[in-house]
């Protein structure tokens, strides 16, 4: 995850003037151990050539320097603390040329024979100690290179494949080094806050299962490649995870989850503000435990601003996040799923009205703050606004150095995670959804009703809250992606987790147990409304389906601004899954004035 806030960027550039440091290239041999290593081993490693074999073109060095301090904490008691230093190295090699490489095959990111370089750098600034493990890591990377681009040549005698892309595209060099600078974390305050927290959910009996984690993260990342590229950058992100799950009578499961972020600790919400958050997420569990399960449904749906947030987050931005279908060897697969947009450039995705950008460069919306700023991806590459939708129109994807589609062979500058096959993954930054037909959010509940009054159904149904990011476990994962192969999706789509029936009167009954019934992103053209006001949705991306929690191996903070919409059909159907019985006794007293 790189990214540089423009503010350090203005502060750079006096830092580098009034110390009078130079940038690499600029003549002075760099002050810092750790570039001055990555660089000193990269000039070395362009030597690296075994005859009559492919030549290496591309070096790249990544490392993140991370501190983290984090603790856990349930029912009002401490369980956990752990505070670590890393620095972890990243090493990527390309043989042949930029056209054909070694890149886009099954086997681009396996490495044969027995591993010597450590997976960890030094935490001591020792220099000589930064050029062995990158030596090593070099020499396995290089040789893994070399196998792997002999494995896809065999391949691709047994195939054919017209029209191939090129396996990476060129980019111009960036030079930016910004000051390292770290603040001290007050670990006994947010020890305490933690378990002032998470003592919330003691009051309440229907939450079985519960706990709240602080976790602050000071990062800086280092990039080199032989390209000319050299940066160095800071970046800080501190969350809040609070989780809490529950039963229903019938022994259904129930769950809400809550992932408060900023930049920096400094950025979270006071403590105030953080005790409404996670009382009101116990409430939501309490009411959930007491609710009726949903039952089929097919018609009108509206989708609260959070709401509608999430859901384009994770059904349009995913599949704008498009990838590069791997070469196979004969016999196997890879697992790959594609966009469900590849093909559909130039076509109607959204009402005529409606248009999508993403746009890094912007760090506030209406006084709060955007997660999903960011200066350079993490190829060095700077992004720009982009147009994704313009009046419902498809006009492009999210895009690495790695060619997806003929058309969209450059980068602009949404690498924002590693991705398979020796690719990065792409990401968006800040999505914003906009309407130019739109009407005050207060009247889109009205509409609803009057919609259903019209089809005589006997309710409307309103969604405030998605699984997004999921707080699912593997198993439930499995069950849900299962139910969407089964009803023809494309690709799964999260649990709604508060969902309510409108009734005529304006009355709302909470609902649990649904899902959602063959919603894509062909079910965007079926938007009839969306409002004014337009909301704010920050959270934590990864390389995992459905951004799952702590799950991943390697994040993104990302953000979406969208309105309220509505949505002229969609389907729900009831969760059938298999349920454990309660629990035969009710739970121990969870404080001293519980009785016995």
């Amino acid at each position: 995850m790189t990214r540089i806030r423009t503010a350090r960027l203005a502060a750079a550039a006096f830092w580098i003037a009034a110390a009078g440091f130079l940038l690499p290239g600029a003549g002075a041999q760099n002050p810092d151990p750790m570039l001055r290593a990555m660089q000193d081993e990269l000039e070395r490693s362009r030597k690296l050539h075994i005859e009559s074999l492919d030549p290496l073109y591309f070096i790249e060095y990544r490392v993140e320097d991370s501190k983290v301090f984090s603790a856990t904490a349930n029912l009002g008691a401490l369980v956990s603390t752990d505070e670590s230093e890393t620095r972890t190295p990243l090493v990527r090699v390309r043989v042949g040329n930029y056209d054909f490489d070694n890149s886009d095959h099954i086997y681009s990111d396996v490495s044969g024979g027995t591993r010597y370089d450590p997976n960890q750098l030094s935490i001591d600034n020792n220099y000589l100690a930064f050029r062995h493990v990158l030596w090593l890591a070099t020499d396995r990377t290089f040789k893994s290179a070399e196998d792997a681009i002999a494995r896809k040549r065999s391949a691709l005698k047994n195939m054919n494949v017209p029209d191939r892309l090129p396996d990476f595209s060129k980019a111009a060099p960036v030079e930016a080094v910004l000051p390292v600078r770290t603040s001290a974390v007050d670990q006994k305050s947010w020890k305490d806050r933690v378990v002032k927290l998470s003592a919330i959910f003691s009051g309440y009996p229907q939450v079985l299962q519960s706990g709240a984690e602080i976790r602050i993260s000071q990062s800086t990342n280092y990039l080199v490649n032989s390209e000319g590229t050299v940066e160095r950058n800071s970046e800080d992100l501190a969350y809040l995870r609070v989780e809490a799950r529950g039963l229903a009578p019938d022994g259904t499961s129930v769950r809400d989850a809550a992932m408060i972020q900023a930049f920096d600790a400094g950025g979270l919400p006071g403590e105030a503000e953080l005790r409404r958050q996670v009382t009101e997420l116990a409430e939501h569990v309490a009411a959930l435990a007491q609710a009726p399960a949903g039952e089929a449904y097919d018609g009108p749906m509206l989708f609260e601003a959070t709401a509608a947030a999430q859901l384009f987050g994770q059904v349009l931005g995913d599949n704008l996040k498009v990838t590069r279908k791997p070469i196979t060897e004969p016999g196997r697969t890879a697992p790959y799923v594609p966009s469900e947009l590849e093909s559909r450039i130039e076509s109607r995705i959204l009402p005529e009205w409606m248009d999508v950008t993403d746009d890094p460069s912007q760090t506030q919306f209406r006084g709060q703050t955007l997660l999903g700023h960011y200066v350079y991806d993490i190829e060095g590459v700077a992004p720009q606004p982009l147009t994704l939708v313009e009046k419902g129109l498809l006009k492009s994807f999210l895009l690495t150095r790695t060619p997806a589609l003929k058309g969209f062979e450059s980068s602009n500058g949404h690498a924002r995670m590693t991705g398979g096959f020796g690719a990065r993954a792409p990401g968006f930054g800040n999505l914003f959804i906009r309407a130019s037909q739109t009407m005050p959010a207060a009247d889109m509940k009205k509409t609803l009703i009057d919609m259903c009054q019209q089809r005589k159904k006997p309710y409307g149904i309103l969604v405030r809250k998605l699984d997004y990011p999921s707080s699912a476990s593997v198993a439930e994962f499995r069950r849900i992606a299962s139910g969407s192969a089964q009803s023809g999706g494309a690709r799964p789509v999260v649990l709604p987790l508060l969902v309510y029936k409108v009734y005529p009167d304006g009355k709302e009954e909470l609902v649990r147990s649904v899902r959602f019934r063959d919603l894509s992103t062909k079910s965007f053209k079926d938007i009839v409304a969306a409002s004014a006001e337009s909301s704010v949705f920050n959270f934590v991306d990864n390389n995992a389906p459905f951004a799952l929690m702590g799950a991943g191996s390697y994040t993104a903070s990302s953000s979406v601004i969208a309105p309220a919409i509505l949505f002229d059909e969609l389907e729900l159907a009831p969760v059938e899954e298999e349920v454990s019985k309660p629990p035969i006794v009710p739970a121990p007293p969870l404080s001293a004035n519980s009785g016995s």
